[in-house]
């Protein structure tokens, strides 16, 4: 994309090129404009051209570059609303001007887009113009040969005894052979090769728009959502089942793609042994799977990058932890509560922390109606004197510490809290005899009693484990490959094939043998214009060889010399 027209070659005289110069891309001439006769019109004609040139996309894309550092930089609403909050609250200064610039949410910021609209119309409105002048020039012919051929900045001439008409056909079917467009047109052969080149180029700017268009497709309609799921329990892709979700501003509930699975078996294994201890070798959910309302349920194995796929959704295997399962029991035996909890892992060792809540069913010793709440602390394999962490990811000696507490949870003032943490504003804890908090560690099997009577804590032997899933929709994608990969190929056409031409032209000289002259000129300097001329010239003169000149002597006229690198006398080479 140009706003320029290329030189051909450098002019030696008063006389330029003509057409044989011009058109050798499709980029739009430009016009000093007459400053005081612009008017309304002429202002607007002038800011489109600038738009739409080379120089000013260049800048709009570098100026999208740029604005996209902020949102790499920045937390974003649209991606993690907990640390934009945690953000605010360490950075009191900073925040109120960053909401007014629009840095917490910079890829929907009114900046962002204007440079992403202006971006875009400034590829439309180059590759439109300039697709129709490539039409236009595909539609034509190669142009005539210029007066004078040795204004070419690759040029051989030699003497000849072969008939103009013999040496044109020749020169004719030579470069059609070498997949040139050719025509005749005079005394000289016109032929032109390249027009990938313009093809490769026009691909890149298209390709580029499809990417546009994709980015912000995706943008808008895309969706994310987390589910941690438990062995033996199932998620169905409804909003109410996602422990969070993210979209897009025109996603609406309808664009779910209806399926549901069910999480049957987690297998994780690690490196038992040297430098990669604890490093995870396998990964894998087994799930049991259907799509739509009456769809047929089916088994897959959802591995670490390699999701499952249903309709324009991917289900993405992004964690793994423990959920051991606790029975509860008030003081009369009464089972209050009995399920797995899931814990949440801290480190690599999946050393991790957690909540039970026991919000309805107990009653205290007294017969009142009460809360319970424990802080877990788990350890998959617990070695005595380190409390502090897990020395290994696999349940190798399992223990968990928990902490007991009773009152109001505060799950019933309406407030959203989360289910891993404990609130203990309105708890107070269980104290043993010596009026320390009751804290003990369990083995699978064990119980720990509460004080006074308020029942039991048992550490049942199972221990389930969880997966968390991410379901991904994300519109475009699969357009936006296509475009990237277009895009490299012809930015390689327009980068790596040259665009040029050659004439040939045969007349009989003034003594009445034929003069051959050839030339070649291309969109810009490069040695392989001269190289492939000199290779035509050769063997166009083992077709028409040379003929010797009035002052040679005879005996000369035997050589057959190479009009690139030896021409015959009279000959020249440039």
């Amino acid at each position: 994309m140009s706003n320029t027209t290329d030189k051909a070659a450098p002019a030696t005289g008063e006389e330029d090129l003509g057409a044989a110069g011009s058109q050798l891309s499709t980029a739009p001439t430009e016009d000093a404009p007459n400053l005081p006769s612009l008017g309304v019109i002429g202002w607007a004609r002038w800011f489109w051209r600038q738009l739409t040139s080379m120089r000013v996309a260049l800048l709009l894309l570098l100026l999208l570059s740029l604005g996209a550092i902020p949102g790499s930089l920045i937390p974003q609403t649209g991606i993690d609303e907990t640390k934009v909050a945690a953000f605010r609250k360490t950075h009191e200064t900073l925040a109120p001007i960053y909401d007014k610039l629009g840095l917490f949410n910079v890829y929907s910021s009114v900046w962002f887009s204007a440079i992403y609209i202006l971006l875009f119309v400034s590829l439309i409105g180059c590759i439109v113009p300039r697709t129709w002048q490539f039409v236009g020039q595909l539609r034509g012919r190669p142009p005539g040969a210029p007066k004078r051929l040795t204004r070419l900045p690759a040029y051989t001439t030699w003497r000849t005894g072969a008939e103009p008409e013999q040496v044109r056909e020749a020169a004719l079917a030579l470069l059609k052979k070498r997949r040139f467009r050719t025509h005749l047109t005079g005394d000289a052969v016109a032929a032109e090769k390249g027009y990938l080149r313009e093809v490769g180029n026009l691909a890149f700017h298209i390709a580029l728009i499809v990417m546009l268009i994709a980015f912000a497709w995706g943008q808008l309609f895309k969706s994310e959502g987390n589910k941690l799921i438990v062995e033996g329990d199932g998620f169905s892709n409804t909003l109410t089942q996602y422990d969070d979700f993210k979209s897009g501003s025109l996603f609406t509930q309808d664009d779910l793609d209806p399926f549901s699975f069910n999480l049957k078996n987690f297998t994780g294994t690690y490196e038992a042994s040297g430098p990669n201890k604890g490093t995870p070798r396998i990964y894998k959910a087994d799930l049991t799977y259907s799509a739509g309302a009456d769809g047929k349920d089916q088994k897959t194995t959802v591995e670490v990058n390699e999701p499952l796929e249903i309709g324009d959704s991917k289900v993405y295997l992004v964690s793994h932890g423990y959920a051991p399962v606790i029975t509860i029991r008030d003081g009369k035996g009464n089972e209050v509560f009995h399920d797995a909890v899931p814990l949440l892992p801290l480190d690599g060792n999946v050393t991790s922390t957690g909540a039970i809540k026991v919000m309805d069913g107990y009653r205290n010793a007294k017969g009142e109606r009460e809360q319970l709440g424990f802080q877990a602390f788990f350890l998959p394999t617990y070695v005595k004197g380190n409390e502090l962490a897990s020395q290994f990811p696999a349940l190798l000696n399992p223990v968990i510490n928990l902490e007991a507490y009773h009152g109001d949870l505060g799950v019933d003032a309406g407030i959203p809290q989360s289910v891993y943490q404990l609130n203990k504003k309105n708890l107070k804890g269980f104290k043993d005899a010596k009026g320390a908090q009751v804290r003990e560690n369990l083995k699978p099997g064990e119980s720990m009693k509460l004080p006074n009577g308020a029942g039991t804590v048992t550490f049942e032997k199972e221990i389930k484990e969880w997966a968390g899933f991410q379901v991904a929709r994300q519109p475009g994608s699969g357009w936006a490959l296509a475009g990237s990969l277009a895009a490299i190929f012809g930015l390689a056409a327009s980068l790596f094939i040259q665009r040029r031409r050659v004439w040939v032209r045969a007349v009989t000289g003034d003594d009445g043998v034929t003069v051959v002259e050839m030339a070649g000129l291309g969109r810009s300097e490069s040695a392989k214009v001269p190289e492939e001329l000199g290779d035509l010239a050769g063997i166009l003169y083992e077709q028409a060889p040379g003929a010797p000149d009035p002052d040679d002597d005879p005996a000369d006229s035997e050589a057959s010399p190479d009009p690139q690198v030896a021409p015959a006398e009279g000959a020249e080479t440039k």
